[in-house]
């Protein structure tokens, strides 16, 4: 049966999708929908409301969320072979919006990436394994509302990316034993030990992990990432991306949990992203988030916000009453003991909140999203510093690695504001992209940092930076550098401070930072401080964040703490705070306040 756009509008003002958003957003589930969930609901709404415009050239397509129904209802319960699945609404929800949407004309998907980030307990294994036989059996593209002229591609390639070869054999078997389960699936699928494929448009399913010799993606249909959090870097997954856009509506969906070490995880640096996409300051039409967690005011001993992470609690099914059984035993016994670990891993797995590993980490992920929350736009951060003079700080790593210079300007209101420039060598750019897993050359374009011409870093584009500095309105004050790898390029800025000032105010232009804790360890901890009091202020520096999210402390018997790299992962640089803090020892010491803040914040009745 066909049907006509008006006809597509309102079956999408009744789907189930929308009556799922609709109940959410109207407050049907009180104390149960965490922030990004109700958000991702309100998008879905939004959405309807412009679809099919030239600004969004998308569609609710009611025929192409059906079709994954169905696909499912086919699929026999694994603890009741007798009953087949019954989706949840909040499943419904998911599995139909991000297979619904289409554009307006072509019929092409509009998602080419879905994110979702659960509790465990909630079927994710089943979820991954439908959606694959899914896109080895039926998955096809015709004009909206037309499934008389959908047309399936040939050759359906699924890539499960996995931690290790383990793991992706055990998502292939799974993928293997759903379809032998399901009689409408074995029909038309070869199903061996070693393969499966469509009897009549082959395909393929592909595992890729770090114990896989993939070379690169292939041509991949379906991109299956499972616990994403568990993967230390990138690298396996995009090999396994590598071949995306090579078919015409290839999906990548990255289905996980939270995890630990948060910081340190492409991941967690994906779900920020994707927060932002749902918060609506980053636009990404063709990515669809989902992310069930407790909120972050949420008390985890309240159990009444646990279905927030946990939307099976929402019902009343035998499922349900096992799972809620099961966390609650967890939590008993992780609080009961009072045992750190455990109470880490519940809140990890069942409450779906990130958490930080290191005992040493400077920057604890709450400090972390209190420093995002600082930033501030760039013209704002502009007026903040035009005519203060900058402390400009300097870390100098080997010549072939990151460097860095870090600027600290005291406001009047008794704030700081800071700011970072990285420096490294052109002809490394590509090796740092692969062996840090950041992207510097899109921090290059956006003028975060500097590439300099040849295989090491030329510290001569940090003096002519240090001279444009000068012909602003905030020129630098004093140069307080580390002594390591520094004392040249001191120097040469000595000399040319000499020629514009004279010798003796260019000699105290120039200063050393001993990198002991006695000289550290003070301004080290409040910076700190200041952050967490919303007394610094940036404009979201993606260098600077990055470096900062990996510091890690040390500290000697008496307490005094400076930040270490001798404890780091190559991959983990921390020279543009390094670079900050140098700059901030000596901005903290001399800040001027201004007299009528001090006034003002203060009674001074007599």
């Amino acid at each position: 049966m066909m049907y006509s756009p008006e006809e597509l509008r309102t079956l999408a003002e009744e789907h189930p999708v929308t009556e799922y958003a609709r109940r959410v957003v109207s407050g049907a589930f009180p104390g149960q929908v965490c922030k990004w969930e109700l958000l991702a609901c309100t998008r879905h709404l939004d959405d309807l409301k412009r679809s099919g415009t030239s600004e969004f050239p998308y569609v609710f397509d009611v025929t192409r969320a059906n079709r994954i129904y169905k696909h499912f209802s086919l699929i026999p319960r694994l603890d009741v072979p007798e009953q087949h699945i019954e989706l949840e609404d909040w499943q419904k929800f998911d599995l139909g919006c991000l297979m619904g949407w289409v554009h307006k004309d072509t019929g092409r998907r509009r998602f080419r990436l879905g994110y979702t980030r659960i509790a465990r307990g909630h079927a994710k294994t089943t979820l991954a394994a439908g959606l694959a036989n899914y896109f080895m059996l039926g998955d096809a593209m015709y004009p909206p509302g037309q499934p008389e002229y959908a047309q399936f591609e040939m050759q359906p390639q699924i890539n499960i990316v996995a931690v290790d070869r383990a793991q992706g054999n055990i998502a292939r078997g799974d993928i293997a034993d759903m379809a032998r389960a399901t009689p409408a699936f074995l029909k038309r699928l070869s199903v061996k030990n070693t393969y499966i494929r469509h009897k009549v448009r082959g395909g393929s399913v592909e595992v890729f992990s770090r114990d896989t010799n993939n070379k690169d993606g292939g041509r991949p249909s379906l991109i299956i990432t499972e616990e994403w959090h568990a993967h230390v870097n990138s690298k396996v997954h995009d090999v396994a991306v590598s071949g995306k856009g090579k078919k015409r509506q290839c999906l990548e969906y990255i289905i996980t949990t939270a995890g630990a070490d948060a910081e340190n995880k492409p991941c967690y640096r994906d779900d920020c992203q994707y927060k932002q996409v749902l918060e609506g300051n980053l636009r990404q039409d063709d990515v669809f988030v989902m992310i069930r967690e407790i909120d972050d005011d949420d008390d985890p001993h309240n159990k009444a916000c646990w279905a927030k992470a946990n939307p099976f609690f929402r019902s009343n099914g035998d499922y349900a009453r096992a799972l809620r059984e099961e966390v609650e035993s967890q939590y008993a016994d992780a609080y009961g003991m009072n045992n750190e670990n455990k109470i880490r891993e519940f809140l990890i797995k069942r409450m779906n909140r990130w958490q930080a590993d290191s005992q040493a980490r400077y920057m604890s992920m709450q400090m972390m999203e209190k420093w995002r929350a600082l930033a501030v736009p760039a013209e704002e951060f502009a007026a903040l510093v035009h005519g203060r003079e900058r402390y400009l700080g300097a870390d100098l790593s080997k010549k072939i690695d990151l460097t860095a210079t870090g600027s600290v300007w005291p406001l009047a209101d008794g704030r700081f504001a800071v700011d970072a420039h990285g420096y490294l060598p052109e002809e490394g750019v590509t090796a740092h992209e692969r062996s840090d897993r950041v992207p510097y050359r899109a921090w290059i374009r956006d003028g975060w940092a500097t590439a300099t011409p040849g295989s090491v870093t030329d510290y001569h584009a940090i003096l002519e930076d240090v001279q444009r500095m000068d012909a602003t309105a905030c020129p630098v004050k004093e140069f307080d550098f580390d002594p390591y790898q520094a004392t040249h390029l001191a120097q040469d800025l000595a000399a040319y401070w000499t020629d514009l000032y004279g010798d003796a105010a260019a000699q105290e232009m120039v200063v050393e930072i001993r990198q002991g804790v006695q000289t550290l360890s003070e301004p080290t901890k409040l910076f700190r401080e200041l952050v967490m009091q919303g007394r610094i202020v940036h404009r979201g520096n993606p260098l600077l964040t990055w470096c900062l999210a990996n510091a890690v402390e040390v500290s000697d018997d008496n307490g005094n703490i400076k930040l270490s790299k001798k404890n780091l992962m190559a991959n983990m640089r921390i020279d543009a705070i390094a670079a900050v803090l140098n700059a901030f020892v000596r901005a903290s010491q001399r800040q001027e306040m201004d007299i009528n803040v001090v006034i003002g914040a203060e009674d001074w009745g007599f």
